[in-house]
């Protein structure tokens, strides 16, 4: 049987698509839910959180030697908590810029972890184009908001 880890990746775009969707079409709230904008910006709050936790995991079966056992949990940390911070203190607007910032910013650490052998080709592969869609879903939110 396939790991279902790809098609869950895939699958959590859904949120991002849909809210950029809504935010496009003046959907402003959705009933039980409440704003459009705050949905996206707590799930994408979740899920860029989720990805830095996923990196300070990586770092636990790295050998000490390696730089990237020092980087990965230092860096980790610095984009969860600046996430936190902007969610508490930032616009909806300000905060998607934000969140874009730090999708893109795992991106580029995930393809160092590639590039370092610490991830494999299929997991960034998968990453690359999940990230994708989701900074254009965030792009088309942060315009429109």
């Amino acid at each position: 049987m396939k790991k279902p880890s790809p098609y869950l990746t895939f699958a959590g775009t859904i949120p991002f698509i849909t809210c950029a969707i809504m935010i496009t079409m003046n959907i402003d709230s959705l009933p039980y839910f409440g704003s459009t904008a705050d949905i996206l910006s707590t799930y994408g709050l979740v899920i860029a959180s989720f990805m830095a936790g996923a990196h300070w995991g990586n770092h636990l079966g790295l050998a000490e030697k390696d730089t990237w056992a020092v980087k990965l949990p230092i860096l980790s940390n610095v984009i969860a908590l600046s996430l936190w911070l902007g969610f508490l203190m930032l616009s909806a607007t300000g905060f998607t810029w934000l969140l874009i910032i730090s999708f893109g910013s795992l991106l580029v650490i995930d393809y160092a972890l590639y590039q370092a052998k610490v991830i494999t080709h299929h997991y960034f592969n998968v990453r690359k184009y999940v990230t994708i869609i989701v900074l254009i879903s965030l792009m088309v939110a942060a315009i429109q908001l």
